[in-house]
């Protein structure tokens, strides 16, 4: 139902009016497709009619009510669109990330028995930082954007993160990837503590000039707040080597010619050899070291895997090499299936040729939202994080999950995927093989001497398998499962550093 405002405004004040858009536009953040998770009764939402034209808005209380509104680029600017729901449901809306993530932590804290106190300090992150990039666009205007980078812990060393564009890049995203790269990287047992940061863009609608522009510029405004020995980012979702590549041009500026201020830069630069598929092949080992546990091998065993991106890609060539068999993948593009198991190799030119995998021939194309729940023995979600939530995990035939995303699994679905045996492996050691590598290029451009490859995926192997031992050390200890076998691991070894340091009062 909308109105136009010139025929409700003696019926509303306009204070009110403006109250409930200043509200919906922080809940929205300026997205013209989000999610909302309806908590109250009644609930008025209120959008601007800058979201005009506005197309398949969906919003989604937690049973799930879908709204689809396509609005017409006619409207005056000064209409104003109106949704009522009636909401008497009593499900509990779905956790965000750092909701999520917290919770974790809590339950290792208590497993733990740490102090009070420390347990605050060790939440709480060393510092967030929010800053504005404006750029001129490549037409003449001028685009801001806004820049976040949150630097959670540095007990164990300097702290660690990548930076991502994404257009859904929030403050609670970016907070709670940054606790987890802290608690990820005490797991893998590397000198770093944790951060993580982004800038609230869509990459695919800028061009590359532009991108460099803003890369600059945010770096120009956080270069004095990370360092060598102080925080060093990392490529994520949106950004890669090339990326880094002007952040550490822009750095050198200022602090002079600094190879190891960021990892994952190109080989040219200092980067690592062995570095791209990194993530990829530490899921495979991951996966290895899970199923030996089991007394089984890769080989024979039927996977999905969910999101066809470097870690994606890579670990499906890796594990198709050791002979598993690749049932189903997806991406951004579609998904495609074939229970006989996918041509890889061919699925890998296909997605390069095509960007995506939508079109391949040897496949049949299937819903991307059924992708989780195809039969198979081992799931590796690769994507998104949330993807596997109470709405889904009943239905999930998987008897391993591997997290090669970050954060794809809510505690809801933890609980309904335990129940019905599942077993987990938890994103803080099963994706941790990026920034294991990440911490090898670091010590090259220090020493200024590079590894051959062939020492950087043996390195990177005896990581993966020490850090399972010692998951399974905390699991024995604590009468756990693996997640919080891998979190009361990491948060014991912060904590410890914390104590030592003097920190914890």
């Amino acid at each position: 139902l909308y109105t136009n405002l010139q025929k409700k405004q003696q019926k509303t004040p306009h204070q009110e009016i403006q109250k409930h858009t200043k509200i919906v536009l922080k809940v929205l953040k300026f997205r013209p497709q989000i999610h909302i998770f309806i908590e109250m009764i009644d609930c008025i939402v209120v959008l601007s009619s800058i979201y005009s034209p506005l197309s398949c808005l969906q919003l989604q209380s937690s049973l799930v009510i879908k709204f689809h509104c396509s609005v017409s680029s006619c409207i005056p600017a000064t209409s104003l669109i109106f949704f009522v729901f009636t909401y008497s449901g009593s499900a509990k809306p779905a956790m965000n990330a750092l909701v999520a993530t917290n919770r974790n932590f809590k339950l290792a804290a208590r497993l733990l028995k740490l102090d009070s106190k420390l347990e605050k300090s060790l939440l709480i992150p060393f510092r967030e930082i929010k800053v504005e990039c404006t750029i001129p666009k490549d037409d003449g205007t001028l685009a801001s954007f806004v820049g976040f980078r949150v630097q959670h812990d540095n007990a164990r060393g300097p702290m660690k993160g990548g930076i991502r564009y994404h257009p859904e890049v929030d403050p609670d995203e970016v907070n709670a990837l940054a606790q987890l790269m802290t608690w990820k990287t005490a797991v893998a047992n590397i000198p770093y503590g944790g951060a993580k940061g982004g800038i609230g863009c869509n990459p695919g609608d800028l061009s590359l000039s532009e991108l460099e522009r803003l890369t600059r510029v945010f770096t120009q405004k956080i270069h004095d707040l990370i360092g060598i020995h102080t925080d060093v980012p990392a490529p994520d979702m949106g950004t890669g080597p090339q990326t880094m590549a002007w952040i550490l041009d822009e750095y050198s500026k200022f602090h002079g010619y600094s190879p190891a201020v960021v990892t994952g830069k190109p080989t040219d630069l200092g980067g690592s050899l062995g570095r791209d598929a990194a993530t990829g092949r530490g899921v495979l080992f991951a996966t290895e070291a899970l199923l030996n546990e089991y007394g089984k091998t890769v080989a024979g065993q039927r996977f999905v895997i969910q999101g066809f991106g470097n870690v994606g890609s890579w670990a499906a060539q890796l594990i198709h090499k050791q002979g598993g068999k690749i049932v189903a993948v997806s991406d951004i593009t579609g998904a495609i299936k074939n229970s006989k198991g996918l041509d890889i190799p061919s699925l890998l030119k296909h997605a390069n040729e095509n960007r995506g995998v939508k079109g391949f021939d040897g496949a049949d194309h299937i819903d991307p939202n059924s992708i989780l729940v195809e039969d198979c023995d081992i799931l590796i979600p690769a994507a998104l994080g949330g993807v596997i939530n109470r709405e889904n995990a009943n239905d999930i035939k998987a008897k391993f999950i591997i997290e090669a995303a970050n954060h794809p699994t809510d505690p809801e679905a933890d609980e309904i995927l335990s129940k019905k045996g599942v077993v987990i492996l938890p994103d803080i050691y099963a994706n941790s093989g990026g920034v294991t590598v990440s911490y090898f290029e670091w010590v090259q451009n220090i020493q200024g001497f590079m590894w051959d490859e062939e020492k950087v995926n043996n390195e990177l192997r005896n990581y993966m398998t020490k850090g399972f031992k010692d998951v399974k050390e905390m699991c024995k200890t604590h009468d756990c499962d693996l997640r919080m076998g891998a979190f009361t691991l990491g948060v014991n070894r912060v904590a410890r550093a914390t104590v030592l340091r003097g920190w914890e009062a």
